[in-house]
């Protein structure tokens, strides 16, 4: 008994792990957008619900919040396309196309940053550190929810995953990324909610952290973020920050510009 418990609290502590430091100094900062800038989840999830049931999806029976989650959240489009109509990709395009155009014009009135975004977009100011969004979004919404946000003039580069040969969950976008900003793998972390964002980055050589604002931690956590924060509020993760800031030799005055 003694020895399971010893094997226990390891691998407690082993997955618990919320240090950032190992990518000191730190030179640059990747955001996903959709569920990470912003809660945008909720108006994805309203756009399926209400458009589903017209196509006869599911026996016309609105899908649930766990099926969204398990099935669209964070997917590419394509993706999405090839669960919903497997025998008709076009129509399935097509239908996406109609259903991004609902968000979009749902967004205008009901889209919110995540709590916090403000606080650690400072924070990346203040040191100077290079910054872009890659997202699976279709560039109209990526670049709409980036204006929204007033956060056209902080990120530094755009990488949308239909615009490069892969998508996530394949590593080429956040390849791309650190491409696009002349950055490192190896002194670079990323913000990301989804299970195929995470898989993305942790693929590219990154480590994440996760945000828990749309996909339950338990899912999360399959695909080997180095933490999970609530919100950019999160003393996780402001704890991980001053960690790297130490070692790094950084403070709140200190430009890297």
């Amino acid at each position: 008994m003694p020895n399971c418990l010893f094997i226990f609290l390891f691998c407690v502590r082993a997955t618990s792990k919320s240090s950032l430091s190992g990518v000191a100094p730190l030179e640059a900062v990747l955001f996903d957008i959709d569920g990470t800038l912003c809660d945008s989840d909720p108006i994805h999830y309203y756009a399926f619900r209400e458009m589903l049931p017209e196509i006869g999806f599911n026996g016309g029976v609105p899908i649930t919040e766990e099926y969204y989650i398990e099935n669209f959240a964070g997917k590419h489009n394509d993706d999405v396309a090839r669960i919903l109509f497997p025998d008709d990709f076009e129509r399935g395009l097509k239908f996406t196309e109609d259903k991004e155009a609902m968000f979009r014009r749902l967004a205008v009135d009901k889209l919110k940053r995540v709590n916090g975004l403000y606080k650690v977009k400072k924070w990346i100011e203040d040191r100077g550190l290079k910054r872009a969004a890659v997202t699976n979004a279709p560039r109209v919404n990526a670049e709409l929810m980036i204006s929204m946000l007033g956060l056209s003039d902080f990120f530094q580069g755009l990488v949308i995953g239909n615009e490069c040969e892969h998508a996530k969950p394949h590593p080429e976008p956040y390849l791309k990324g650190l491409e696009i900003l002349k950055a490192s793998k190896e002194h670079t972390f990323v913000f990301e909610d989804s299970v195929s964002g995470i898989k993305a980055a942790v693929a590219a050589g990154m480590p994440v952290v996760g945000l828990t604002t749309g996909n339950p931690e338990h899912i999360l956590v399959e695909a080997k973020p180095t933490f999970l924060i609530k919100d950019y509020e999160d003393p996780k993760l402001w704890a991980a920050l001053e960690e790297l800031d130490k070692k790094s030799g950084t403070g709140s005055g200190t430009s890297r510009a």
